[in-house]
């Protein structure tokens, strides 16, 4: 009898122990999503900037409407907004589960909306910041709207990249390099630093600015299935820091949650879109990408086809 209820008290004991250690797991984890969700509210408030019709151009982004994303990659240093050197269209279809990206070059020439000149198509932010470059692009591209804007500062693109433990990417392209650093062709892993020059490169590269393009989508989709990825979860202070201190969008928390829900596996089916044109020195002697009419039209056609537009 008495040994039966010594085991019974052990077994009791037992049973104590193990809710103890239930229960402060659970509040450990309690305490870590309270502050995941405050510390990730915070970077939000902090990168949020909404333009002035960034209340019109949203959509309920619930998987069953597509939607278009302008990227700007900025070099903004102390009191000089500097030029767009990476501009990209994206555009999301959840129920097509496709997505696609197109890579303008720098040195397209545009109509600057609101400027009254034609001009390098980069020069639009340095004029007139984000508002300026999506309604310069929407003129280019034949009135394709933009639902939302991302801006990168590629200065700080490099802690993004560290932030997420480092991005793989394949290089199609064979003895390529920036500063003396070389890229060998195949799959690389690169830290912050590497990627920063990696996406940077065009003098080596023998396709010129087309193959940076091509590596900056490879790098943007890169780092965003790793933040899609669960293998973020250890290192979600650490993204939030970095996020917060170089991105501005008019994306709020809950948009990116909806985008993560209902549109997240489509950043695994893009097709990347090629908008051919001449490059020359015009009048003003400057070099210039010229795209002609027909060729925008096209492009226009492919991007308006997975917003459902016309």
């Amino acid at each position: 009898m008495r040994t039966k209820k010594l085991k019974l008290k052990k077994k009791r004991k037992g049973i104590k122990i193990f809710i103890t250690i239930f229960m402060v797991i659970l509040l450990v984890l309690c305490i870590l999503i309270g502050y995941a969700y405050w510390k990730t509210s915070n970077t939000f408030d902090k990168m949020y900037k909404p333009l002035d019709n960034s209340n019109e151009s949203a959509v309920s982004l619930d998987g069953t409407v597509p939607f278009s994303v302008l990227i700007l990659g900025v070099d903004e240093r102390e009191n000089d907004r500097g030029r767009s050197d990476t501009l990209i269209v994206a555009t999301i279809n959840g129920e097509k589960n496709q997505a696609q990206m197109l890579s303008i070059p720098r040195d397209t020439q545009a109509e600057i909306v609101g400027h009254n000149t034609t001009e390098k198509i980069n020069a639009a932010y340095a004029y007139g910041g984000v508002k300026m470059a999506q309604d310069t692009t929407t003129k280019f591209l034949n009135d394709i709207p933009f639902n939302y804007y991302i801006k990168i500062n590629m200065e700080g693109f490099k802690d993004l990249v560290n932030s997420v433990g480092g991005i793989k990417v394949y290089n199609r392209t064979e003895g390529i390099s920036y500063n003396n650093k070389e890229f060998k062709k195949g799959e690389l892993h690169l830290n912050g630093e590497e990627a920063l020059q990696y996406v940077r490169i065009r003098k080596t590269d023998p396709n010129g600015d087309f193959g940076r393009q091509k590596r900056q989508q490879d790098a943007i989709i890169a780092v965003s299935k790793k933040l899609l990825s669960t293998e973020t979860v250890f290192s979600l202070n650490e993204i939030l820091d970095s996020a917060g201190n170089n991105i501005e969008t008019d994306f709020t928390m809950t948009d990116i949650t909806k985008i993560a829900k209902n549109y997240g596996t489509a950043v695994n089916n893009v097709t990347n879109i090629k908008m051919n044109g001449k490059g020359g020195k015009l009048n003003d002697g400057l070099w210039y990408y010229v795209v002609n009419k027909q060729e925008r039209a096209k492009v226009h056609s492919e991007l308006a086809e997975n917003l459902g537009i016309k």
